[in-house]
């Protein structure tokens, strides 16, 4: 009798209690299911959807040299495992556990037809496990943090099985490329695959890469032009590396690299909140803000649409959103400035930027998104106070953008600096580079005034 093993976002042999599991109760059915009927609205979005391709292809190459493949269905999760178990009469599924609220529900609707067993392995320590020193889940993150480094170091990584065996007849699998996750006409992931290798053996040269760096993390991380991140995110949101292999490969080597394994960390943290507040992407933690005006209407469209395509009038701010449409990145810092700037200076409700990250971010979490959407909001659990405006302007100077905004935004590229960072405040601005859509000083002032208006 086969098992089945249920992937998801955990596209990995090495590290991997689901599959260690399964091979050892005997012949395993390795099963993708493209699944865009449970997640509803939250169903991947473009850029992730490239990436799982990508990502796919490199998990079946690496079952093929165990003795294995990956069958792949499309079709709500609990009716494609059903009729899957069906044909190679399999009760039993092995899968990794999640906790986006849809594959939380994904999960039960299985578990009343097959003996569903979930395992750990996706975080430092399973969601909800973290507690306070009265029991109960926190939700900030300092306390969290320090309660989840007492639980630490995480259990050393476990190796790949040699071989996995397989059943004795193979169900039908659809074909990758009939399932179109990469974009064509146009293909606007073309500078994608010179930016990333998704799968295993990309996100080890990554880490490798890393390892080189991470001393020097918290001078590094903050600065645009250097690209001090580990760029390790999207590896890790697909499961194709555990964070206990990040764990043990980096927390020896000393410098700074403790801020570092505070970032993977805030990954865990993310997950904690959305267990306790599913709804966290769509909906304010603090209720106050339920009642903030947003701008709304023709002219707070057409200043998201600049956001959008990098045309906001603010070199750093257009440099990150051009860097994220060309290659389904922004450098963490920038994000953190375009956030702000769409929240506080265009008084654009906060959701509308998390959908867009969620649509063209390759590593587009769930937790993570809207934790960091909320924070910068200032609506968050924990998050950052409203009324703490951060001026892009001079965050580009202080972080050194100069050569990051040149390469984004080459209608600046001869600009000498500081006129660079800000060409309109020193009469410099070329003609195809267009004015700021607000001045500082006259957001900063709206923003205060509007945020007067929450109950």
């Amino acid at each position: 009798m086969a098992t089945i093993l249920w992937l998801r976002r955990d596209l990995r042999l090495t590290d991997q209690a689901a599959v260690a599991a399964a091979v050892r109760e005997g012949p395993v059915v390795p099963v993708y299911i493209l699944d865009d009927e449970t997640p509803k609205h939250r169903r991947m979005g473009g850029a992730s959807r490239w990436w799982l391709h990508h990502s796919l292809a490199s998990l079946d190459r690496d079952l093929r040299a165990k003795g294995s493949r990956l069958i792949l269905r499309r079709g709500r999760s609990e009716d494609v495992l059903a009729a899957l178990a069906a044909e190679v009469g399999a009760t039993r599924v092995h899968a990794l556990r999640h906790y986006e609220p849809w594959w939380r529900n994904a999960e039960r609707a299985v578990a009343r037809q097959l003996d569903l067993v979930l395992h750990d392995g996706n975080y430092l320590a399973p969601a909800g496990s973290i507690t306070t020193g009265a029991g109960g889940q926190c939700k900030i993150f300092t306390p969290f943090w320090r309660a989840l480094s007492a639980t630490l170091p995480p259990p050393r990584p476990v190796a790949a099985p040699p071989s996995i065996p397989a059943p004795s007849v193979w169900p039908a699998s659809d074909a990758l490329a009939d399932w179109g996750l990469l974009p064509t006409r146009p293909n606007w992931a073309s500078g994608f695959e010179a930016e990333w290798t998704p799968g295993v053996a990309g996100a080890e040269k990554r880490l490798d890469a890393f390892t080189g760096a991470a001393r020097d993390y918290a001078d590094q991380r903050n600065l645009p032009s250097v690209e001090g991140t580990s760029r390790l995110s999207p590896h890790l949101h697909f499961g194709e590396i555990s964070p206990a292999t990040i764990w043990h490969r980096t927390s020896a080597l000393g410098g700074s690299v403790d801020k570092f394994l505070a970032e993977l960390g805030w990954r865990d943290y993310a997950q904690n909140v959305i267990l306790q507040l599913p709804d966290y992407g769509a909906a304010n933690a603090r209720p106050a803000f339920d009642s903030f005006p947003w701008r709304e209407g023709a002219e707070a469209e057409a200043d998201l649409t600049s956001w959008q395509q990098g045309r906001t009038g603010y070199p750093i701010v257009d440099a990150g959103m051009r860097q994220l449409w060309a290659t389904g990145w922004m450098h963490n810092r920038v994000r953190m400035i375009v956030a702000s700037f769409l929240i506080k200076h265009l008084l654009i409700d906060w959701r509308r930027g998390e959908q867009w990250f969620w649509d063209t971010l390759v590593d587009a979490d769930y937790g993570s998104n809207a934790v960091n959407w909320q924070w910068n909001a200032g609506t968050g659990v924990d998050s950052n106070m409203f009324v703490r405006i951060m001026a892009p302007l001079s965050q580009s100077e202080k972080f050194d953008a100069g050569a990051y905004i040149r390469q984004w935004v080459p209608e600046l590229r001869d600009m000498p600096e500081p006129a660079l960072h800000d060409p309109d405040e020193f009469g410099r601005r070329p003609r195809s580079y267009p004015p700021k859509l607000i001045g500082h000083k006259d957001a900063r002032a709206r923003a205060l005034e509007a945020v007067k208006k929450i109950g």
